[in-house]
Order: structure tokens, then C-alpha cells, then sequence
């Protein structure tokens, strides 16, 4: 049975419940390698991309996966993680959770990531892997024949976009509480591009191994929340505590002939950087250019570290510029390799 509600509300604990999670918590496996919680921003693309160039906010969790898009669980050895995102219109919900591997390039195991794609295979693999593991979601249309709707931005991530990932140490007790809350609330989409989208849901995510860490910018981005503030309060939150281990990755969009997505922007970024929207303010709203201009260089930028190392699956070290401290790591080249399973769940 589907639990659905608003995603901002908490049941109410019963004493059963709450023992239920302080004994998961006690009884948590210990994890060799370190747990980490890690926010993607994806670059837009697309004609959608082209009129809002803030893109698509995603969470990424090392060491939580998912026994359905809907339940949450700790990961077993030989697993990725799952990514977690709010969504517009996939089957009444408000979040969803996909395997790694099938979130990024819709299939099961690395071994089978395609070096190339273009816009028919890149169909061809989200319409296998919907009809094995999301049929609840996506059902056959009344032909029998793959479904329209949102679905696709469930699976094959990389076949459109370039993501820029971010990523901070957590801890197995944080990920456990992650766990019971989420699992515990109701999942009703709400979905709303000004003050209920994708990057608002990373920021409650957030806030729950990082408290206060997001917030609004109302002088740069006009108090929506996106995907390049959410980026930016994290790098800063990371600078200030060193001991989280901040770090920084790139997961390029696969080579074929489907078109390049475009770099991220914020809101007043978008209007400074875009002629055609510039120019016309500038004839009719100069003073108000002027502070758009202004609250962009002030609060509206965030430069990306050189040189940042490409993610590789199973594999959670990475290099950076000093922009962004992280760890050192192996960097793959551009297209990704067929990569073996590791032993335990990294990133």
C-alpha cells in the first residue's frame, strides 16, 4: 500500500516507533568504508533547458539504497546507493529513489554502461529497464507500447546531462535516521518550480545530516531556491568544517550524437548572461538591470574547481582544485570503461 503525504510533515512517533529506530541504530553493521551523502547538480538541457538554465537537483547516498523508489534500506555489500529526488508528476509522488547505476545509465551493472549513445538507444535502454523494474511507475500505454510522462528522468541521467556532484562525509547513525524518516512519511507530490522543486527537496535532505547548512538567496536568485545555491551553501558549509571531508566530482554526459546539455546557472545569472532577456531590461527597467547585475556579482556565483576528477563507480576518493578541498583518487578517462563490481558499496 502506497504512504503518501506531504513531504514536509512528520507522523507523529509512537513509543514503539521511536524504539524501533533507537534499536536500528545500536544495531547498525559496522561499514568499512565511509558513508557520504553527496548532492548532484545537473546541468539542463533540452528547449526546457534552453528557457530555465538552473537544471536538476538529486541527492546521492553511498550507503542507502532502496528496496523500491518508495522504501528505503541500508545497502548490502556489492551495492551502489540510491539517488533520491523530488519529481513532477510520476504517479502522484513526491520523491523517488533509483539505484545508482540505473539512475545514471539504466541498467544493472557496470559492466553493461554503453560507451556511445545516441537519442534511439538512449530510448531503447529506458524502456528495458522501465519494463523490468518500473512498471508500477510507468505503466505500458493502452498499445502495450512505452508510455509518455516523466518517467525518463528516473533512468539514463547521463545520456542528457553533464552532473557536478558534491559530496560530505556522513555517519552510519545519520543514514539510519535518514532511513526511518523518510521512510515514515507520507509521499505525496506537491511538485512547484518556485517554492516546491527539486533543489528545496535537496535542502530538506541536507538538513538533516547538515542543520542550517541551505538557504534561500533572495538578493541572487529572487528566494527561489536552485540547484547552483544549494551547490554553493554546501562548499561554503564544507570550508567552514574541514572535517567533513568535503570533496568534488564531475560525471560527464555519455559521447554520442544526442546534444550537449548546458552549464547551470542561478536566476539572475540566467537574465545576466542571456541577451535575450538582458537587452530588453536594459531598454526598459535600466535601474533594475543594474541590480540584477549587482546582486550576481555579489551573490550569484559559484566558480567550479579545475581540473575535478571524473567519477568512477565504486570508488568514493576523488581530487580537486583547491577551490573545493577533497581526496585523492583515480580518475577515469572521459567515456566510462566497463567497470567490475567492487567488493563493498563505495562511491
Amino acid at each position: 500500500m502506497r504512504n503518501r503525504a506531504k513531504i514536509g510533515n512528520l507522523h507523529k512517533k509512537t513509543p514503539l516507533r521511536m524504539t524501533a529506530l533507537f534499536l536500528c541504530l545500536l544495531t547498525a553493521p559496522a561499514i568499512s568504508a565511509h558513508a557520504s551523502v553527496a548532492l548532484l547538480m545537473e546541468e539542463p538541457y533540452g528547449k526546457f533547458g534552453a528557457m530555465n538554465p538552473t537544471g536538476h537537483a538529486a541527492i546521492y547516498f553511498n550507503h542507502i539504497c532502496a528496496d523500491s523508489p518508495t522504501v528505503l534500506r541500508s545497502c548490502h555489500d556489492g551495492e551502489y546507493g540510491t539517488v533520491i529526488s523530488r519529481y513532477h508528476k510520476i504517479d502522484g509522488y513526491d520523491w523517488l529513489a533509483m539505484p545508482l547505476i540505473g539512475y545514471l545509465y539504466a541498467v544493472d551493472s557496470p559492466n553493461d554502461i554503453p560507451l556511445t549513445v545516441d537519442r534511439e538507444k538512449a530510448e531503447t535502454l529506458r524502456d528495458a529497464y522501465r519494463r523490468q523494474h518500473l512498471l508500477d511507475l510507468a505503466p505500458d500505454n493502452p498499445e502495450g507500447g512505452t508510455p509518455k510522462g516523466e518517467w525518463t528522468q528516473l533512468i539514463g541521467a547521463s545520456f542528457d546531462r553533464t552532473i557536478h556532484g558534491f559530496q560530505v562525509d556522513s555517519s552510519p547513525e545519520q543514514d539510519q535516521i535518514f532511513i526511518a524518516t523518510f521512510n515514515d512519511r507520507r509521499n505525496v507530490g506537491h511538485f512547484n518550480l518556485l517554492f516546491h522543486n527539486c533543489a528545496d527537496f535537496s535542502g530538506v535532505v541536507l538538513d538533516i545530516y547538515l542543520p542550517h547548512a541551505i538557504h534561500r538567496n533572495f538578493l541572487a536568485d529572487a528566494g527561489v531556491m536552485t540547484p547552483k545555491q544549494v551547490a554553493r551553501d554546501l562548499v561554503n558549509y564544507g570550508k567552514k568544517n574541514p572535517s567533513l571531508n568535503m570533496s568534488a566530482f564531475v560525471i560527464p554526459q555519455i559521447p554520442g550524437s544526442i546534444p550537449r546539455s548546458h552549464p547551470v546557472d542561478g536566476v539572475a545569472e540566467s537574465l545576466v548572461k542571456s541577451k535575450k532577456y538582458l537587452l530588453p531590461m536594459v531598454v526598459l527597467a535600466p535601474e533594475v538591470t543594474g541590480g540584477v547585475v549587482v546582486a550576481y556579482l555579489v551573490d550569484g556565483r559559484l566558480k567550479l574547481p579545475k581540473g575535478t576528477p571524473i567519477f568512477e563507480i565504486g570508488d568514493e576518493e576523488t581530487t580537486g582544485a583547491p577551490d573545493v578541498p577533497v581526496k585523492q583518487r583515480n580518475v577515469l578517462p572521459v567515456s566510462p570503461p566497463q567497470i567490475p563490481p567492487p567488493p563493498s558499496s563505495q562511491l
